[in-house]
């Protein structure tokens, strides 16, 4: 077996009780969890539990569908701190890294759900490109936009943080609040403001009435596709720490770097696939899935495999195999 591998689930789950519930215990319920996240051979919760029942564990999809809508979401949190910690440890530069923010959508199919009015639920994030670790979450059901989120992630980043956001981010009032924030940001703003040059000053006058306010903005030009870029942000033009406008570009541009995560956590990790009909469920299963992207991050392989995420899932998958797949079975028949 892969020896990293084995010490990150002795460090996850050693310490969860075994007999704290008659049924389900808490270890059970969170290894249930991070199973349904990294095993692509399972569609649904009902396969798994078969697939339990199968090899004489006792334990029903109704008694899994009560604990997900009434256990508490700690021992989840607890895992993911321990693990989030321990990637960002792996750098331990002061220089300013790169901490893209933003949302992604899960739409919610449920009528039981739509009865409490939620149609949808939003996972905010931030990402440090440095470390590839995640710098804070939320998990908002409802339409509440983007921007309402901001200050708070803004503020949750490291001293040598930059938050870099899309438009969904930008509104006068946020822009106000995040100036007076100690914390560096680039964030694109809509076409739609009205700029207005103040003689006498670098900076320039976004917006009109009372929210308008100075700040330093950078327009260019993708001339690809035509499109116009304007960033707002604190950086310094000037002195020991100048970040010119080319490097705010650049900045910017590695902003994608958070949309191929929100890309691997769906494709691969069942994100975009809630199992439960309440809001506490699909709070742990978020979360299972964040535990599953720090645990892949954490896991080594042998390099001649590759050291992407998706080589190293694909590789605990082929040892996943070993245990369950018709070929292994076949073949151990066979040496029979």
């Amino acid at each position: 077996m892969i020896p990293s591998f084995n010490k990150l689930v002795k460090q996850c789950l050693a310490d969860l009780p075994k007999n704290d519930f008659p049924v389900l215990n808490t270890r059970l319920f969170v290894e249930c969890w991070l199973g349904y996240a990294m095993d692509k051979s399972l569609t649904s919760m009902r396969d798994l539990f078969t697939r339990l029942n199968l090899r004489g564990i006792d334990c029903d999809v109704s008694t899994f569908s009560k604990a997900s809508k009434q256990r508490s979401l700690e021992p989840f949190m607890k895992i993911y701190s321990r693990l989030n910690s321990q990637v960002k440890r792996k750098d331990s530069s002061n220089k300013l890294v790169i901490c893209p923010i933003d949302t992604t959508v899960i739409s919610l199919t449920s009528k039981l759900l739509w009865r409490l009015g939620y149609h949808q639920v939003k996972l905010i994030s931030g990402l440090n490109l440095s470390t590839e670790g995640l710098e804070d979450n939320l998990i908002s059901f409802g339409w509440k936009h983007d921007y309402n989120y901001g200050k708070e992630m803004i503020e949750a980043l490291p001293a040598n943080g930059i938050g870099v956001m899309d438009r969904g981010f930008a509104s006068l009032t946020f822009l106000r609040e995040s100036c007076q924030i100690n914390k560096y940001f680039v964030v694109r703003i809509s076409q739609l403001y009205k700029l207005e040059y103040v003689r006498d000053s670098e900076l320039i006058k976004v917006g009109t009435g009372k929210e308008a306010g100075l700040y330093r903005l950078i327009n260019f030009c993708d001339l690809e596709t035509k499109r116009e870029y304007r960033l707002v942000t604190n950086l310094p033009a000037q002195g020991e720490a100048e970040v010119n406008d080319a490097e705010v570009a650049e900045i910017y541009r590695q902003r994608w770097g958070i949309e191929l995560l929100w890309k691997f956590l769906k494709m691969h990790l069942k994100l975009d696939e809630l199992i439960t009909k309440n809001p506490n469920g699909i709070a742990i299963q978020i979360y299972a899935t964040l535990i599953a992207y720090l645990i892949l991050h954490l896991v080594e392989i042998p390099q001649v495999w590759g050291n992407k995420l998706l080589d190293k899932l694909r590789y605990l998958q082929a040892f996943m195999c070993q245990e369950v797949s018709y070929v292994h079975w076949m073949e151990n028949i066979v040496k029979c």
